[in-house]
């Protein structure tokens, strides 16, 4: 490893066990109700009475399970500890199966209907707390979750799976994941995170038919996800994949790029591989030469008249980081490398705060901090900046298999 490697590895194991992981273990969790607060703002004012989400306690649990399992530190298995007790007392749903999508500050259920982008981080974070901890029950339930939802969500007609369905597992007309989401059958996010999910629970059960859905879910993301003209991901459809926007968001193509091909590769399929290798390296191409500012952040979104939101938020910069590096080891072109490294530096001297710790939720073109005051919330959860420093730590280091 030569030494700019080195310091950089240094610079992101700092970051990672000093300020994220040391953040959310002294600030966020809820000794009073159990679990961890809902709500923190940027100046670390806790809301005792917000509600708790599905998708930051099963990020919380996927993160410190995920450290746990790289670093052996006790400390982070207990709050993995913590949230795999407190998913499984107050978000899962006994009578009908799955998982709620928000509970109130007491643990009660809030809104009860079945989004499967939140099923998705549940099987990804038991299939990861398994791998920490060698938990069978906690295998048990990420193999329960994926027939769950093959029973319920795929759509058998068109391929793919609809983006909610009622507490009961019937058709919902409320669809869309938040108050920024079209209200659609489908989406990029939710496919996005399902392959996710499903790729981590091959790593630790080889079945054949989640072999022939994992597999199904790259065609999809490939053959319909993926527009071809501009290597873009199509953010949601019908039921049919017809296109429902134009928009185009960088931070999901730079995060898709990398996870499609790592997809592939725990599936062991070398055809569809190269084919993963080949669309990730144009993704990240196009988000090179369109979406990175000339200070090395990533912008976050366009439409087809140019750019229409020119903020940086937090997570594109964590995913920006992983994607161009794995560009750079798919290709061996030092233009990617370079971009993974001026996105880490700044995150740095940005997106870090320096004041409260942790990262700020997003910054201006200028790099102020913007306005939104979420330091902890349904959506900010340490499981993009956290995964990002597990990713590189390894890479980095030599652990990862090189592509």
């Amino acid at each position: 490893m030569n030494e700019s490697n080195q310091q950089w590895l240094s610079r992101i194991q700092q970051e990672l066990e000093s300020n994220i992981l040391g953040f959310w273990m002294k600030h966020t969790v809820d000794e009073k109700n159990g679990g961890f607060f809902g709500y923190i703002s940027r100046d670390l004012t806790v809301n005792h009475e917000a509600s708790k989400s599905l998708v930051l306690n099963t990020r919380i649990l996927w993160t410190f399970a995920s450290a746990y399992r790289l670093t052996g530190n006790k400390a982070y298995l207990q709050i993995a500890d913590r949230a795999y007790r407190y998913v499984n007392e107050h978000f899962v749903d006994s009578e009908y199966g799955g998982l709620y999508w928000m509970v109130d500050w007491a643990g009660q259920p809030l809104e009860t209907k079945k989004q499967v982008y939140g099923q998705a981080f549940a099987i990804y974070a038991y299939s990861e707390y398994y791998r920490a901890t060698g938990n069978e029950e906690s295998l048990k339930q990420a193999i329960e979750l994926f027939h769950t939802l093959e029973r319920y969500s795929f759509d058998e007609q068109y391929q793919g799976y609809f983006e909610a369905l009622t507490r009961e597992w019937q058709e919902t007309d409320d669809n869309s994941l938040s108050e920024k989401d079209l209200n659609e059958k489908k989406s990029m996010n939710t496919h996005l995170h399902v392959m996710e999910g499903y790729t981590n629970l091959y790593r630790i059960w080889k079945s054949d038919e989640l072999h022939a859905k994992l597999k199904s879910l790259i065609e999809i993301t490939i053959k319909h996800i993926i527009n071809p003209a501009n290597a873009h991901f199509i953010l949601f459809f019908d039921e049919q994949w017809n296109y429902k926007s134009e928009h185009i968001s960088y931070g999901h193509d730079i995060e898709g790029s990398w996870l499609l091909v790592e997809a592939a590769e725990v599936l062991g399929d070398e055809a569809l591989l190269a084919e993963a290798k080949e669309i990730a390296i144009r993704m990240a191409e196009a988000t090179l030469n369109e979406g990175v500012d000339s200070d090395g952040g990533l912008l976050n979104e366009a439409g087809p008249n140019g750019l229409i939101d020119t903020h940086k938020d937090w997570w594109p910069q964590a995913e920006a980081v992983v994607g161009f590096y794995n560009a750079f080891q798919m290709t061996g072109e030092e233009k990617y490398r370079d971009a993974a490294l001026n996105s880490w530096s700044f995150i740095e001297q940005f997106i870090v705060d320096q004041t409260y710790g942790e990262w700020h939720w997003s910054v201006n073109r200028d790099g102020a901090p913007s306005d939104n005051a979420e330091k902890v919330s349904p959506w900010k959860c340490p499981y993009h900046n956290g995964r990002a420093c597990f990713e590189m730590i390894e890479r980095l280091s030599g652990a990862a298999s090189t592509h």
